[in-house]
């Protein structure tokens, strides 16, 4: 009889049986998703709508834009840093 050390050794070496509902979905990204998600967005760019939507996205008033000015802060304060390819004018990658 095998000893319990041995049979957990013996299911370590297994590979772990996955979820149903997680097959497809790896790390923090659900494939189908972020294709659904890339699709609209890029639809949206063609559409020609984004300089509108930037022009609504504007602070209204002076308090507004302080109250942005702290959420971004704040969020950059916990960011590990920018991607270079923002400020570089880098491609984006196609898959």
């Amino acid at each position: 009889m095998a000893t319990r050390s041995t049979q957990d050794a013996e299911r370590a070496k297994r590979p772990a049986e996955e979820p149903i509902a997680n097959r497809g979905v790896h790390g923090e990204g659900n494939y189908r998703a972020s294709r659904e998600y890339n699709e609209a967005a890029r639809r949206f760019v063609r559409s020609g709508r984004v300089e509108q939507a930037g022009r609504r996205a504007k602070p209204r008033d002076r308090r507004e834009a302080v109250e942005l000015e702290r959420a971004e802060q704040a969020g950059r304060s916990r960011a590990k840093g920018e991607d270079p390819e923002l400020r570089a004018g880098g491609t984006t990658r196609k898959r």
